[in-house]
């Protein structure tokens, strides 16, 4: 709940909320944003090495809770692994256990060296309930929990702690026996046993496992490990049979014992050393070993050093039945940051499903066919995300119909080598783009088919997607949905002419083409993607020469990509055909190219007459970039195509032809090393090396704009939906706004770690953002929609250091919560506005009065009409017999009433006979005769309510001297408005009121008539200076607007 929140002690209605002193608020709140709230993070799903914990509803549905960090998000598996809790509150340091019991989920949370607190919570149905209490000297992290009877059990490094599981109460705490070299250290967790009152069993360092009693604390007996070097215990799991233990060693045993009488009945060979297990999970539906698949006594073993499970068959001393290759991402190399390895594997109670999570932050649940059987399950759900940091955020653009122009839609690419689409509005419509059947293509290649020598360079299912994205370009335009036709070849057909079929193009012709374009770290080929369909599409670009792709671009129409180059080329594709059709500087025909060298040559003699220094000329075929282009962006009409490089350059290109227009070198005072484009006011932005980002006019080709600030390479920048704002993220870890038309940095965020991309939605609500070294994508709201945001500019000291998003959304606000915030008024640095009636008195100029005001003085009679009684008042009904009669009130209170009326009339009478006989009106309109000076008449005639100013009109006294005609004065005052050019409609509006009214006097008043005419002829004056205004303003946007312009 938010912190700002009063409670009231007394009870009753809410009240409304308390507004608070400004100035006091000001003290105490913290620095926010004046512009970005956080709002959620989304694309975590199991992104830490926290197991998952199921529990059964009923027989067949079950829920899934994973950890995210410092919340759980609980996943329905009938509902295909729905999200339907997040837990609220979050917890104060990392999770690093959780279990479900009942309807309950328990979590523990910190207690490592830099977490500050330690706590355990229950959770029901997303909601703390409940804080077990802590030992006052407990300093290790809570690692595994175990519920069963009326014990809660904790297991951290060296010790046991117990609870009460229906008061919560701490019980007691179990210290293992001591060992040298740390072998009390509990590496294999906790179990029980069912049918085993108050007993649980822990894994020893040491390879033994010790037997406790709770109730007591009592150790009651010590299994010993089977050899001397099996190594540490790694996993426990009690089997469906009673008094069986499943233990696995870290160097490889995996046993099956007895532990009531003491003795191993199977052992078998787990892996090596570098492959532990860590997870063990028993099939309880009595079906799946055996040659046919009809007995029982299947176990399913992983751990985090490979993405593999392994299935057991225990019957007859144990054999492997299979081996589920893939299932998760194994390991990346060192160094690498890419996530993988399995945490969890999990039956579920009598059913042939199995459970999996793993280390590259998805879950995933798989299914045992029977018929025909198979000792592999098959996939049957998944909820997944980005397995590495996200590197490059794209809000999707709204279409030709303007489907998606609710800005719902973001793409991310990954160093994962994936690129996703998230919905904002409902998680279970994410998914990650497909790039083909890569478990078909590796069973092809051999790599599931058996495991890889140690010392072998092993290839894996990631190795099989294409490189890590480095740039995107998107364009809605001609994407066909789900209904494209992607043609019957393979997906990513290389080469620009030979081995593409051209039945794509017709087919696709019809239905749409593909609508992303991306470039890849060290490739030289730029892939589409279909948009609808989720999945890759048919082209893989090359570049013309041979350089690797460092840039991309779609075209607005959505027809043509173009692809840049780090040795400098552009070249220009057709999405439809896959076709290449033109390069930047075009390719010269051999007449071309002869008059070429001609000219060269009688440029070396001299002969040939030089061009003016004023005047750019190209030579066609030339003007290539000498480096890599770092940015593309194709105009609204497919008329110019600009690219900048690492030269310093920025390249205007005719789009048709491939000839070089015009060119801005900024060399060597810095090098491009991005742009945007914003199409509504044909603005590009330039980010440098040298720290600064430079605003250019495409159609001047000027530098409008510079911005300073950043104190460290800018990753990542964007204009707002708007184009007012640019905001640009740099790596000192601050996200800067700049305001365009004042030039001023109106808003700054400091972030813990340094934000690598961000994107701006096309509707104006969110902005993306990605740090660095996290998975997930953080959604900020804009507050400016709903309440105003200062463009003074701010100093580094008001930068505003603020949390950012959670996964539950909890301290984040709504898009509508900046509705309901008091504005405060900047007192600091602020200077008083100043308040300009007329910018100008060449500029004519309208009053402030409200519409409706003056528009009702014109139809006043027929509103008077319209409002009149349709009948006459009827006399109200005789009331009862037993109520009083108010026809008739007491004669005392009617003479007192009378007279009382009477004294206040005789004294409001005489009261106005000793002030004046005039009123302000008159006073006003015969000072300002007197003075020449109306100006105090026509303010307080704009004060006159209509039916007042109305009255006042009709009440104008002809008089028979120069000074008291009203008349004549009052076309003076509108005849001095109008030549002042101020309150245009109030005059029209008087005017006609005044001539309406008092027409029959301007007949026989000659002074009346040739004050008229002067105001006659001051109005149409006017009247032709405004029309020429006005004809040549439409004439310029008319010009503007002609297509062949």
């Amino acid at each position: 709940m938010p912190s700002t929140l009063v409670r009231s002690e007394r009870e009753g209605p809410v009240a409304k909320r308390q507004k608070l002193n400004g100035v006091d608020a000001r003290k105490t709140a913290p620095r926010e944003s004046r512009i970005f709230t956080p709002f959620r993070t989304i694309g975590l799903v199991s992104s830490t090495p926290v197991p998952f914990t199921s529990i059964p509803l009923g027989k067949t549905s079950f829920q899934i809770t994973t950890s995210v960090g410092r919340c759980l998000q609980t996943y329905d598996l009938k509902r295909g692994l729905n999200l339907v809790f997040l837990t609220r509150p979050q917890t104060p340091e990392d999770i690093t256990a959780t279990t479900a019991w009942k309807d309950r989920v328990f979590a523990a949370w910190g207690g490592s060296k830099d977490a500050a607190s330690q706590g355990l919570s229950v959770f029901k149905r997303g909601k703390e309930i409940a804080t077990l209490d802590m030992p006052a000297d407990l300093a290790q992290p809570i690692k595994q929990i175990l519920i069963f009877g009326t014990w809660i059990v904790g297991c951290c490094l060296t010790r046991i702690e117990i609870w009460k599981s229906t008061t919560y109460e701490h019980y007691t705490t179990l210290y293992p026996t001591a060992a040298h070299k740390g072998g009390n250290e509990l590496t294999g967790g906790i179990c029980n046993m069912p049918t085993y009152l108050n007993k649980i069993l822990a894994g020893r360092k040491d390879g033994g496992v010790e037997i406790w009693n709770v109730s007591s604390g009592k150790l009651i007996y010590t299994i010993m490990p089977p050899a001397a070097n099996c190594g540490s215990v790694t996993a426990l799991r009690p089997t469906p049979a009673l008094s069986l233990l499943a233990i696995a060693y870290s160097e490889g045993p995996l046993i099956i014992h007895d532990i009531r009488v003491d003795k191993t009945i199977i052992e078998l060979n787990g892996g090596q050393s570098d492959s532990k297990i860590t997870s063990i999970s028993f099939r309880s539906d009595d079906l799946g070993a055996g040659e046919d698949g009809r007995k029982p006594g299947v176990m399913a073993t992983a751990g985090p050093d490979n993405g593999d499970i392994t299935f057991w068959d225990l019957n007859g001393g144990g054999r492997v039945m299979g081996v589920l290759r893939g299932a998760h991402n194994p390991p990346s190399e060192a160094g690498a940051v890419v996530g993988g390895g399995m945490s969890k594997v999990e039956f579920l109670p009598g059913q042939p499903l199995i459970i999996t999570s793993g280390l590259d932050n998805s879950l995933k649940s798989w299914i045992f066919d029977e018929t025909p059987y198979s000792p592999i399950p098959r996939i049957l759900h998944s909820r997944s995300g980005h397995a590495a940091p996200v590197n490059k955020l794209l809000f999707l653009p709204s279409d030709s119909d303007g489907a998606d122009a609710g800005g719902k839609w973001l793409l991310s690419a990954g160093k994962d080598r994936s690129l996703w689409g998230w919905s904002l509005r409902r998680d279970g419509q994410s998914t990650e783009l497909s790039q083909g059947n890569i478990r078909k293509k590796a069973k092809k290649l051999g790599i599931l088919a058996a495991p890889t020598l140690a010392n072998e360079p092993s290839t894996t299912l990631e190795d099989l997607k294409a490189p890590e994205i480095t740039c995107l370009a998107m364009s809605l335009n001609r994407d066909g949905g789900m209904g494209a036709n992607a043609g019957n070849g393979a997906i990513w057909q290389k080469g620009n002419h030979g081995n593409k079929k051209p039945t794509d193009a017709t087919l696709s012709g019809v239905t749409g083409w593909e609508s992303v374009v991306t470039g890849h770290r060290e490739d030289k080929f730029a892939r589409t993607w279909f948009w609808g369909r989720k999945k890759a599409g048919r082209w893989a670009f090359e570049t013309g020469d041979g350089g690797n792709v460092s840039s991309v671009e779609i075209s607005p129409c959505g027809t043509f990509a173009v692809v840049g180059s780090e040795t400098g080329g552009v070249d220009m594709f057709n999405l439809q055909s896959g076709l290449h059709r033109q390069r930047y500087p075009s390719k010269l025909t051999p007449a071309q190219a002869r008059k070429l060298k001609i000219q060269q040559l009688q440029a070396a003699e001299g002969t040939l007459e030089l061009h003016s220094k004023a005047e750019k000329t190209f030579t066609p075929g030339l003007g290539k970039h000498t480096k890599s282009v770092t940015g593309l962006v194709v105009d609204s009409l497919n008329r110019q195509l600009i690219s900048c490089s690492l030269d310093g350059k920025i390249k205007f290109w005719e789009f048709g032809t491939g000839n070089l227009v015009d060119e801005i070198n900024w060399y060597p005072m810095a090098s491009i090393t991005g742009m945007r484009y914003h199409a509504p006011n044909d603005l590009i932005a330039l980010t440098s090396d040298d720290l600064s980002i430079r605003v250019v006019d495409t159609e001047t080709k000027k530098t409008i704009r510079e911005f300073w600030g950043c104190q460290g390479a800018i990753n990542d920048f964007c204009f707002s939906n708007d184009g007012r704002w640019i905001i640009a993220a740099s790596s000192d870890c601050i996200v800067r706004v700049w305001d365009l038309p004042t030039g001023h940095l109106i808003d700054a965020i400091k972030m813990k770690t340094q934000c690598t991309a961000l994107a701006f939605s096309g509707t104006g609500e969110f902005l993306a953002t990605t740090c660095e070294g996290e998975v997930g994508v953080n959604i900020w709201n804009n507050k400016t929609l709903f309440t105003h945001v200062p463009t003074r500019h701010i100093s580094e000291n008001e930068i505003a250091e603020i949390s950012g998003p959670t996964v539950s959304g909890e301290g984040g606000q709504g898009q509508i919560s900046g509705a309901f915030e008091e504005e405060q008024e900047d007192v600091e640095n602020s200077a008083p506005a100043p308040s300009i009636d007329q910018l100008s008195s060449d500029i004519m100029t309208l009053s402030l009065v409200p519409k409706a005001r003056w528009q009702t003085l014109l139809h006043l009679d027929l509103i008077k009409q319209r409002n009149k009684p349709k009948e006459a008042p009827k006399v109200p009904e005789k009331a009862p017999f037993f109520l009083p009669s108010l026809d008739k009130p007491l004669p005392t209170a009617t003479v007192e009433e009378k007279s009382l009326d009477s004294v206040a009339e005789r004294s409001r009478i005489m009261k106005m006979d000793r002030l004046t006989s005039e009123g302000a009106f008159t006073v006003a309109l015969r000072s300002g005769s007197e003075s020449g000076d109306y100006t105090p008449f026509i303010n307080h005639l704009k004060t006159l309510s209509p039916s007042a100013a109305d009255l006042e009109i009709r009440s104008l006294n002809p008089g028979t001297e120069v000074e008291s005609d009203e008349l004549v004065n009052f076309v003076n005052a509108l005849t001095s408005r109008l030549k002042q050019k101020r309150d245009y409609e109030l005059v029209q509006a008087w005017m006609i009121v005044f001539l309406r009214l008092h027409m029959d006097s301007v007949s026989h008043d000659e002074r009346l008539v040739q004050a008229l005419r002067e105001w006659r002829e001051c109005q149409e004056n006017e009247g032709a200076r405004l029309g020429d205004l006005v004809g040549f303003c439409g004439g310029v946007v008319g010009f503007l607007r002609s297509p062949r312009t």
